[in-house]
């Protein structure tokens, strides 16, 4: 089973369609070596806030964001922030949303003419500013010391009905790799791109980060979680927050089924 340490946290060792090209946005400037991808959602409300942060981290050349079926305006604010914007025309879930805005950026290191792919730093649509100080996940990806970083947020908010999900992801975790991470669900992750491709396809849906961590582990390679001070927005505890978990826990049972 995979080793546990630290790096500010915890370590452990051991093809979508989206119908178009990716809109120019933040491709060309600056190139770097990192990659941000925003799988979004009616954010139009925090997406600017967020893209900008990002676009000025350490490294990054290349903000992409996927909307997986806005209503909003998201896709034209993310536009007018400077990314580079792919547009699913229905809601497919946050798993295909990442392997789209992954597929964007291959195509643009192609087109940039890069011999080293970039890594990729996934990102919530609403950290907002907060995502300026997501510098520390890149770290120890840059650096060689890890395959993949997963975000302990330092400060956390309260959720209705959150915790269940995250203790059954984790113990799932725990069960099928003797790791247990700290916050499993957390979709702020930095990975190689041959990471990204040893985890594919991947998993459905919010099943993606219990899916991926286990994934990774069995095929040997180094996570390290990193702590970071991020916020985002809460979830809530009405009927729509609950209907949200609901499906957050479906969604994570599945993937968990499937790696016994």
């Amino acid at each position: 089973m995979p080793d546990a340490g630290t790096d500010t946290g915890t370590s452990a060792g051991a093809g979508p369609s989206a119908g178009t090209e990716p809109s120019a946005g933040a491709g060309p400037s600056g190139v770097g070596t990192v990659a941000v991808i925003i799988p979004a959602r009616d954010e139009a409300d925090r997406i600017t806030a967020t893209v900008t942060a990002a676009a000025g981290l350490p490294g990054v050349g290349l903000v992409v964001v996927v909307d997986d079926g806005s209503r909003d305006m998201t896709a034209d604010r993310a536009t007018q922030a400077g990314a580079a914007v792919m547009r699913h025309s229905r809601n497919r879930g946050k798993g295909a949303a990442m392997e789209t805005g992954a597929e964007a950026v291959r195509l643009l290191d192609q087109r940039d003419g890069l011999d080293n792919p970039r890594h990729l730093l996934f990102l919530d649509a609403d950290l907002a500013q907060t995502a300026e100080r997501a510098g520390p996940l890149i770290e120890p990806v840059l650096a060689e010391r890890a395959d993949m970083t997963i975000a302990v947020f330092t400060a956390t908010v309260k959720l209705g009905g959150h915790g269940l999900v995250v203790g059954f992801s984790g113990a799932g975790i725990r069960r099928a790799t003797g790791w247990q991470p700290r916050q499993p669900l957390n979709g702020q992750r930095c990975l190689t791109r041959a990471a990204f491709e040893a985890a594919r396809p991947l998993a459905a849906g919010f099943g993606v980060e219990t899916a991926l961590t286990i994934d990774l582990l069995r095929k040997g390679l180094r996570i390290t979680e990193v702590e970071v001070d991020l916020a985002h927005r809460a979830t809530g505890t009405d009927l729509r927050a609950q209907l949200h978990r609901a499906r957050q826990l479906a969604d994570v049972a599945r993937a968990l089924a499937t790696r016994r």
